[in-house]
């Protein structure tokens, strides 16, 4: 141990520690050591206003337009955790490895969404998304995260950029990238190549910087528990930014699914009627007001028969149960997934479900769930539980020397306790059943004694067997019976307390109760029905005073609480049934009832005595207060006018008011701290009002109103002046005050009202889970269900329950290899429904017309007109022009957003008739076969034509002859074979066409199946396309035009000068001598005249190789003289530089020179 050498202590550098220490070291110390602010203050004003400039861009582009988080801070919905990839990516395994995080629990078969508590105030609900483009677009819409799954070994695949282009269109949630099988790239360098090429293009498709894991390899069917824990802080700390569509729209993902038709009409029509369902879930977005109608992606709108608010199934924890800043491990533990089955137990409003799998005994299951346990635990039970609520017994006090049986019967009590058994159940009070309820099967342990431990209880010290809290007591006990001895049980304090001696023989009512001692024979205790009929039987023998205390003071409290307490309007109208009339009737009757009591007399010295009538508030629902003719009689009073004269401004204001100082505002001593006045005031008040002399406390009402109003004067003065900057801020932090304290508003308006009449007021709050009936659901529904396939249920406001024109700006996306035709099928997904219509494209004609498009243009937006239903204007949507899996290539078609419904401006078309000339005057033509009948042409008088070749004309008037004639004036004379055109616009109005996706309802989600065209029908059929004659494309013969020579007339031609007379030679006719004569060759000279041809063709064959050679000469010396040429100039550049150089230094020593060698002066010193 002596030889053992001790490492030496390194103190921190850096971190908390150490600038703990130094913070310390450098107290008291004047001087700190350290940054200089001076040191590094900006030199230039130039650089410092641009440094400044930049920081302030900076914060800028940090900050977003604020929206309104309707999402309430005690109770947030959990948040929803999307689970993305392709098949086989490792969903299911990442999904196990975080639930295993969470709720230390394995899953062994996922279905559904999974709820767990990550934190004290924070809850995840994870869903898996399957590789179907339905699921897709439904989860892209309700999703808070997405976890994006990409095999790294792989690449990206066509699902992952088709999810990430539906996010863009539906608002664009949190995305996490996570890279997983990268155990299958055995190279360090391709691995590291890998990772930053595919963040590379990653960051791309969402934003710079993007946070994107990297999961290693499977340890026993789980990602390493390291790197799922990053993965899991990340999550956590996630902060959500509220989306627009979601913020509007109240939403729940469906974690359960019940169906509650009877089992009888659905066997009388064969399962094909109409089902009754319940879905239970968090709601989510905003407010969901009942009577408003749901859509459920996959099946339609649907009407919500009831929605009832149940209790959490995983509860964030509490501030009581938990005082750490950590989650507790019972905490963790909490897991709510109903359609995997997790601990076998569902809770529903009215019952609880045990879900056992098979038949099992009790050491035959290992690891039992939650209502496994529960099952195996009622094996355990020997007894019934009303056989252990008839052995046990109660005691009054825990010093008590004999326990009390309560049982219900009649007067005479039947001996054999055996007859007894059936009763003994009844005999608790509700307090006691409630705490049965509660306390489950520990009933004779803890509420109830056996015969053995009293007897131990009495020989031993009495315990404090007692409750833990005070109990409520219900039974009135005020008239008794007198037969049994005093020695008993005293329950007053003296002989008038005890009622008369004939209740004996009195009928006992349904509610009686009798305590029973162990030796004595019982005794009858009347509950509170009884009380009115025995009070009438006790009159006379108890005094006046005693008689009906209850209802007295029940009636006393009444009035007082009705004249303090103002009513609850909203219960009354809700809540109740009964009419206006006799709600607004209460109060009257209850004034009337109150004033109509009985006398004063000596022993009534327990009635409240009122020196002025209760009053009652708000008899009527009026905006008017009701006024009192006695309460202006004072007015009249020239004393009560001189003391508030001061307080007008043609009063004089020598003398202020009472309470008041000469500035105007109250004495300290005017008011108390809550502003209500001392007791010894009122008491005064109330003497003088006897004498007659009547103070209106109103004036220091008045004089706290006049005192407000100044200091918010001031207060507005001194911001306005004082301190000018202090009172101005930017736009952004002026619209976050004002929408937090609109929230403040909100909350407190609704802070005290009953949660009932909330929901009614305002709707069902998010975070609230539900349990919400549907009605009318089709039967497919049910039969074809699949829990992995998630069930969105989604509110629509009153404006998209309504169907219409909607007009939108689409764009194909570039990815779509297709271009998008007018009138072909679309699928959309908008707002929250997806459905197939048919589209008409159009654009804009320099906003005089809405011009119909064939096709959608290339790299540009058009706009596009169809018939479904309304949306709010802003809303983004996607096209797709088929769902099924089996579809090449990428399936989303177009992208764009909606801009308005219903709009007035028409969608036309080109249309363009032809005619053709039949007769032709100056500037005047007969036109026929344009029109066919007299009634066309008065519709187009007036309208434009024109001709081929450009001549501009007008539509006049009709001709007799033939039908569709018409006169036509142009502005020059036209040619018989000008074909003349008029341009005619079209409006074309979309068709009527909505199919909603219903995949939900097919046993098949992914064969959803909408219209189809003719030629993919035909293709599928094995049909030919049928051939239209006048279709068919032909050779165009077009024979030649024939012009006729220009003829200049005589006269004009003897008037022209010789440039523009046109020289025409005239043809010879006869033949010249050469033409006449033909030249024939002899043998020799044709043999003469060969030679040289011959002779020629090799010298101009020589000379052409040659000149060949001689270019390839030229080229060779060419390339050597530019060679030479680029030495030369390099050269020369080098000589120039010198040279300038050499003069540069020339230079300055001259100028050194005429300035008297000043400068080397200066450079010596």
């Amino acid at each position: 141990m002596d030889s053992q050498t001790h490492k030496a202590h390194r103190p921190a550098q850096s971190g908390a520690k150490a600038e703990k220490k130094k913070a310390s070291k450098g107290k008291g110390k004047e001087k700190q050591h350290g940054f200089n602010e001076k040191a590094f203050a900006p030199k230039s004003g130039r650089r410092a206003e641009r440094q400044g400039r930049r920081t302030a861009e900076r914060d800028q582009t940090r900050l977003h337009v604020p929206l309104v988080d309707r999402t309430p801070d005690d109770q947030p919905p959990p948040v929803i955790v999307a689970i993305v990839g392709p098949p086989g990516v490792g969903k299911t395994t990442l999904m196990k490895s975080l639930i295993r995080r969470y709720t230390k629990q394995t899953l062994n078969h996922i279905q559904g969404p999974v709820t767990v508590v990550s934190g004290k105030k924070k809850r995840i609900t994870f869903i898996e998304c399957n590789n179907d483009l339905n699921s897709m677009i439904d989860i892209g819409k309700i999703a808070d995260l997405v976890l994006l799954m990409i095999d790294g070994s792989y690449g990206f695949e066509m699902e992952t950029f088709e999810f990430l282009n539906i996010l863009q269109s539906h608002g664009f949630p949190k995305v996490i990238g996570v890279l997983t099988h990268l155990d299958l790239i055995k190279k360090a360098a391709t691995l590291k190549a890998t990772k930053k090429a595919l963040k590379k293009r990653f960051w791309t498709e969402i934003y710079q910087g993007a946070k994107l894991f990297y999961l290693s390899g499977v340890l026993n069917g789980r990602y390493p528990d390291t790197e799922i824990l990053n993965l899991s802080r990340f999550i956590s700390v996630m902060k959500f930014r509220p989306l627009v569509f979601r913020n509007t729209h109240p939403y729940m993902l469906a974690d359960r699914f019940e169906d509650l038709t009877p089992r009888e009409q659905v066997r009388q029509s064969k399962g094909k009627c109409d089902r009754t369902v319940t879905v239970y879930g968090y709601l989510r977005g905003t407010n969901y007001r009942l009577g408003t109608k749901v859509h459920v992606p996959g099946v339609g709108d649907l009407e919500v028969k009831s929605v009832q608010i149940l209790g959490d199934p995983c509860p964030l924890p509490d501030a009581e149960s938990e005082k750490r800043r950590k989650l507790s491990e019972k905490k963790k533990l909490l897991i709510h997934a109903p359609m995997s089955d997790v601990g076998g137990v569902i809770y529903d409003k009215d019952a609880v479900y045990i879900n056992v799998p098979g038949n099992f005994t009790k050491g035959g299951i290992e690891n039992p769930g939650e209502g496994e346990k529960m099952v195996l635990d009622l094996q355990d039970v020997n007894a019934t539980l009303e056989d252990q609520v008839a052995k046990s017994q109660i005691r009054l006090f825990g010093s008590s020397s004999q326990p009390l049986s309560v049982e219900a019967g009649p007067s005479t009590l039947r001996s054999d306790e055996s007859e007894d058994d059936e009763d003994d159940s009844e005999g608790y009070s509700d307090e006691d059943e409630d705490e049965d309820d509660e306390q489950g099967d520990g009933i004779e342990e803890e509420d109830g004694f056996s015969d053995d431990e009293f007897d131990e209880d009495e020989e031993g010290d009495v315990g404090d067997r007692g409750r833990t809290a005070p109990r409520n007591v219900r039974r009135s006990m005020q008239s008794l019976p007198s037969e049994r001895k005093r020695g008993d049980v005293e329950y007053a304090d003296s002989d008038s307390d005890l009622g008369g001696e004939d209740d004996e023989d009195d009928d006992p009512g349904p509610s009686r109760r009798f305590v029973r001692f162990d030796d004595d024979e019982a005794v009858d205790v009347p509950s509170d029905d009884d009380v009115d009929e025995d009070g009438e039987e006790d009159e006379e023998d108890v005094p006046r005073w005693k008689v009906n205390l209850s209802e007295k003071a029940k009636a006393a409290f009444d009035d007082t609480a009705r004249s303090r307490k103002r009513r609850d309007w909203v219960k009354l109208i809700y809540h109740s049934s009964a009419p206006p009339e006799a709600i607004l009737g209460q109060g009257n009757a209850a004034e009337g009832s109150s004033s109509q009591g009985p006398s004063m007399d000596d022993d009534d010295f327990f009635t409240v005595a009122n020196s002025a009538p209760v009053k009652v508030e708000e008899e009527l629902d009026q905006t008017k207060e009701p006024v009192n003719p006695d309460d202006l009689k004072e007015w009249e009073d020239e004393e009560v006018l001189d003391s508030i004269r001061n307080l007008f401004i043609t009063g004089s204001s020598s003398q202020p008011a009472e309470g008041v100082d000469e500035n105007g505002e109250p004495y300290e001593d005017a008011e108390g701290d809550d502003g209500s006045r001392a007791e010894g005031e009122e008491d005064d008040e109330d003497e003088d009002a006897e004498d007659g002399v009547s103070k209106k406390p109103s004036l220091n009402k008045d004089a706290a109103a006049l005192a407000a109003k100044k200091a918010e004067l001031k207060r507005k003065f001194d911001e306005q002046y004082d301190e000018p900057d202090a009172a101005k801020s930017d736009f952004y932090t002026e619209t976050k005050e004002a929408m937090a304290k609109q929230q403040q508003l909100n909350r407190a308006e609704f802070e005290g009202v009953d949660p009932e009449a909330r929901a009614l007021i305002e709707g069902y709050r998010p975070g609230t889970y539900v349990r919400m009936e549907l009605v009318n659901v089709p039967a497919e529904m049910v039969e074809n269900f699949d829990p992995t396939y998630p069930i969105v249920v989604g509110g629509l406001l009153p404006a998209e329950e309504r169907f219409g024109y909607v007009q939108v700006r689409i764009k194909r996306h570039r990815w779509f290899a297709k271009t998008l035709k007018t009138n072909d099928p679309l699928i959309l997904s908008l707002g929250w429904r997806r459905f197939q219509t048919v589209p008409i494209y159009s654009l804009d004609d320099h906003s005089i017309r809405m011009r119909m498009l064939k096709y959608t243009p290339e790299h540009m937006h058009c706009y596009a007109t169809f018939y479904g239903p309304a949306a709010l204007p802003n809303t983004g949507f996607c096209a797709f022009n088929a769902l099924g899996r089996d579809t090449p290539g990428f399936r989303v078609s177009a992208t764009g957003v909606v801009l308005d419904i219903d709009r007035s401006t028409r969608i036309v078309k080109k249309l363009k008739l032809t005619g053709v000339p039949f007769k032709i005057f100056k500037n005047t033509a007969f036109i026929k076969d344009m029109f066919s009948s007299a009634l066309e042409v008065a519709k187009f008088e007036g309208a434009n034509i024109r001709t081929v070749s450009g001549i501009r004309g007008q539509v006049k008037k009709a001709l007799p002859k033939p039908d569709g004639a018409f006169r036509a004036a142009f502005e020059d004379k036209i040619l018989m074979s000008d074909i003349v055109f008029l341009r005619a616009w079209y409006s074309v109005q979309p068709r009527k066409f909505y199919n909603p996706v219903t995949s939900l309802l097919l046993s098949d989600k992914e064969k959803w199946q909408g219209m189809r065209l003719t030629g993919q029908v035909r293709r599928e059929q094995g049909l030919k396309t049928p051939t239209d004659v006048n279709s068919l494309y032909k050779p165009i013969e077009r024979p030649p035009r024939r012009f006729n020579p220009l003829k200049v007339p005589k006269k004009l031609q003897a008037a022209l000068p010789y440039a523009s007379k046109p020289k025409v030679i005239k043809p010879q006719h006869r033949q010249t001598y050469m033409q006449k004569r033909a030249v024939v060759l002899e043998p020799e000279e044709k043999k003469a005249l060969a030679l040289l041809q011959q002779v020629r063709a090799l010298r101009k064959d020589q000379v052409a190789r040659r000149r060949e050679k001689q270019e390839e000469r030229r080229a060779a010396h060419r390339k050597k003289v530019e060679k030479e040429e680029a030495k030369k100039s390099e050269k020369e550049k080098e000589r120039r530089k010198e040279y300038m150089r050499a003069a540069g230094m020339k230079n300055k020593r001259e100028a050194e020179a005429m300035e008297g060698g000043r400068s080397s002066k200066r450079r010596k010193t």
